[in-house]
């Protein structure tokens, strides 16, 4: 049997910055389109059908005595290579418990700050997909901005923390990855919100999230204010946490923007995408912090795992905002764009409720990257 190492074990090694060397043994074609990754992360891909009876192809790319992940899609082709590597006098080896599958599921909560008037906001680190959540809790209730389909995590987070999901919001329909928002309503009697301008083909009951309607936490103490933001999705709405911290969606990013091409409206939502970020968010306060949705590069996390930036400093340093000319920030919003995101039809069909899939299907239809940036 082999030696087992954890997702939520791997996701800390990483976001420590340790060394570390991963043998992902799935194809080269799929280890190109997707890996796990960190700054300090080495690979080695070499395909299980090439080490089973080979495990010669190894000898001076690994120490006998090297710390080593062994990684496959599910856990058990690497799960039979790290016992036959432990049978060959290797000391350090670890099979990656549940393959990629269980890496693509992992959430890392990380504390983002203190509320003014009482309460906490953390961010959800899916490291493994680059999806962002939000956990806001205040005064014995709490709102979720963004969850994706992992909502046993949120509502074991929500138990530890003695508070009650009372408000569940999406900043838009996704198109990258399955939304566990309205089942987390259903879980927990909370409501859940969606931009109206994306929920048009929707068939279920939502309520608004719409510029106007604020959201409070707790006693009245965390106003959350919606900020209508169109571009990556037509309803695209941000949110502002307690006069502090701006949640951006797919809009912005650390170190890029978002795309307008998921719903196949990329010429119609440039002008809207380059509205929001050029005006409306111009508006806002330098000093806000923003969360975003979504990262797509590992060196936009902090060093507690976290991702975010000053607004004023992201107008310095992304050069998405920084396009003086509008047919050039069209051109880059709409032409060699990253491929889009696995199965995104399916997903947002999902969102929207018109199709049900099974998890297994779920799960398939999310594997490969974030893609939701103009460049990723």
């Amino acid at each position: 049997m082999s030696t087992i190492i954890t997702a939520s074990q791997l996701a800390k090694k990483i976001i420590n910055n340790e060394d570390l060397l991963v043998l992902d043994i799935r194809s080269q074609e799929n280890f190109n389109n997707w890996k796990i990754e960190g700054v300090t992360v080495r690979h080695i891909n070499e395909p299980y059908y090439s080490l089973v009876e080979n495990l010669e192809k190894l000898d001076g790319r690994l120490e006998k005595d090297e710390e080593v992940v062994v990684v496959c899609a599910k856990g058990g082709t690497s799960s039979e290579i790290t016992a036959k590597l432990e049978e060959s006098g290797y000391t350090n080896v670890y099979n990656l418990e549940g393959g990629m599958k269980a890496w693509s599921e992992h959430l890392e909560p990380v504390k983002i700050g203190d509320l003014k008037d009482g309460g906490t906001l953390y961010q959800f680190v899916r490291l493994g997909k680059g999806c962002l959540s939000y956990f806001i809790e205040s005064s014995g209730e709490a709102a979720i901005v963004d969850p994706v389909r992992m909502t046993e995590t949120f509502i074991a987070f929500a138990n530890d923390k003695h508070v009650t999901i009372k408000h569940l919001i999406d900043t838009h329909l996704h198109a990258d990855h399955i939304s566990g928002g309205r089942k987390l309503a259903e879980q927990t009697g909370g409501t859940y919100y969606l931009p109206p301008k994306d929920a048009t083909e929707v068939t279920y009951e939502y309520e608004a999230l719409e510029e106007g309607k604020d959201i409070y936490v707790g006693n009245t103490t965390v106003k959350v204010q919606p900020i209508y933001s169109p571009g990556h999705t037509i309803g695209s709405t941000s949110l502002i946490i307690d006069d502090q911290y701006l949640l951006t969606g797919d809009i912005l990013f650390v170190k890029s923007i978002g795309r307008p091409d998921l719903a196949g409206k990329a010429t119609d939502w440039v002008n809207d995408l380059r509205h929001t970020l050029y005006t409306r968010y111009k508006e806002l306060s330098d000093d806000l912090v923003v969360l975003p949705a979504h990262f797509s590069f590992i060196e936009e996390l902090n060093q507690d795992g976290s991702v975010y930036a000053r607004l004023g400093d992201l107008f310095v340093t992304n050069s998405g905002l920084n396009v003086e000319d509008e047919e050039a920030f069209r051109k880059l919003v709409t032409e060699n764009l990253p491929p889009q995101p696995n199965a995104y039809q399916d997903i947002r069909q999902t969102n929207m409720g018109k199709i049900y899939p099974e998890l297994e299907k779920q799960r398939e239809m999310e594997s490969g990257p974030n893609r939701c940036a103009v460049e990723g």
